[in-house]
């Protein structure tokens, strides 16, 4: 629910989508001696992440824990052995370690507001919730920052797909709508609208203006792969935007209250073997 982009891209220990994830990087695309850094990554990711969505904890509990993830990056004493595992992983680089650290801005503003205002509120959160992921990979593998931009609006993508799955679940257990407020007034859809158990006319409306956006973003990254020098990185980057499209075409179809939208196994492989064709084709 409410995944950061870092919780939702990155691999689970076995590369198996864990917690119903749709977009794992499949962690045998990635050299081996990346994967140790890569998975301290995602698990100082996925345990700030549960601080943050964790129902019973108060906000002022919430930044006092997010606030000792920050100081284990920076080597202080801290009861996050996350910080400490992934600091130790990245062997103290500063740079990859910034990018943790900007996942926390967006831990703490889902721990103290509980809607995006706007369309340009939302991409300012994915910049922190989402943009961080691509940007720690892509400079793990030392790629240029001309990738960035692509990069960049792919995580922002894949983040706002997870939002529109997980919408109905956001509001109902944490009260948290990612869904911009001044689109939901124009569209004539309520916060209320979210705890049904079927998707009404004026929040499909919604949800379709919102997948607009998301295909625009897709487009933004569609260079991403040959942007990248590194083949396993560009094969992994292909198949992230082959499953991002699937399932921006199965939302547009699908009901996200009325149903878990998820892709298949057999729709999953398909969109993995579509975009490895396509990386592999240089597309």
């Amino acid at each position: 629910m409410g995944r950061s982009a870092a919780a939702v891209l990155l691999p689970s220990p076995s590369g198996k989508r864990a917690g119903g994830e749709n977009f794992p990087v499949a962690s045998l695309l990635l050299a081996r001696r990346v994967r140790g850094q890569v998975m301290a990554f995602y698990r100082f990711a996925r345990a700030a992440d549960d601080v943050a969505d964790a129902p019973g904890l108060p906000p002022e509990e919430k930044l006092s824990r997010l606030d000792a993830f920050e100081q284990g990056l920076a080597g202080g004493s801290t009861t996050a052995a996350e910080a400490r595992s992934l600091r130790e992983a990245v062997a103290d680089n500063p740079i990859l370690l910034a990018h943790a650290a900007n996942l926390l801005h967006a831990f703490r503003r889902d721990a103290l507001v509980d809607q995006c205002r706007d369309w340009g509120d939302l991409m300012a959160y994915c910049r922190y919730s989402a943009a961080p992921v691509g940007r720690f990979l892509l400079d793990l593998h030392g790629e240029g920052d001309d990738a960035h931009p692509a990069s960049d609006a792919l995580c922002a993508a894949l983040q706002i797909l997870n939002h529109l799955q997980d919408c109905g679940q956001d509001y109902r257990l944490l009260g948290r709508v990612y869904l911009p407020a001044d689109w939901m007034t124009a569209a004539g859809a309520s916060r209320g609208c979210l705890t049904g158990t079927a998707a009404g006319p004026e929040l499909r409306l919604l949800l379709d203006r919102l997948l607009d956006q998301v295909d625009a973003l897709i487009d933004v990254a569609a260079p991403l792969p040959a942007r990248i020098r590194n083949r396993r990185l560009r094969l992994e980057a292909a198949v992230t935007l082959s499953v991002a499209r699937h399932l921006a075409t199965l939302l547009r179809c699908r009901d996200p209250l009325a149903e878990r939208v998820r892709l298949s196994a057999a729709g999953y492989g398909r969109a993995v073997l579509a975009g490895l064709i396509g990386g592999l084709a240089g597309r």
